[in-house]
């Protein structure tokens, strides 16, 4: 059953990362995201697994959770004799939070709008029958 709103606040909003609370991000990504803002430059998926120190798998799953929120970018070099491989590089932290800040107004306003026609509700219970 999904956690209400009261109690999640009621926890006092347990996330420290904004990355986790907007993009529901792991422990693991959130370490990819800040070795490839460290590294200010890009990366491959056998760079980031040996600088954090997992296997290559589960860091291309993390990268591709991290490139599927925005918030690594995803580039394809090609070898001149053929064939290519992937780099990825953090992307722009101001763009990152205007992103989770529109997404934030986003779902405050949806939010809104269903107290908004939950009143009406009210409104149509206390209305006399015709």
């Amino acid at each position: 059953m999904p956690r209400s709103l009261r109690d999640q606040l009621a926890d006092d909003l347990a996330c420290e990362d904004p990355l986790e609370c907007v993009h529901g991000l792991r422990p693991l990504d959130r370490r990819c995201y800040r070795l490839l803002v460290d590294l200010d430059g890009p990366a491959t998926t056998d760079e980031v697994a040996a600088a954090v120190g997992r296997e290559r798998s589960t860091v291309y799953r993390s990268l591709q959770r991290l490139h599927e929120a925005g918030v690594v970018r995803l580039e394809q070099v090609n070898y001149e004799q053929g064939g290519y491989y992937h780099v990825y590089t953090a992307a722009d932290a101001g763009a990152i939070a205007h992103e989770m800040q529109r997404t934030l107004n986003e779902w405050y306003a949806t939010v809104g709008s269903l107290i908004g026609e939950f009143r009406e509700l009210d409104d149509r219970q206390v209305a006399p029958p015709p």
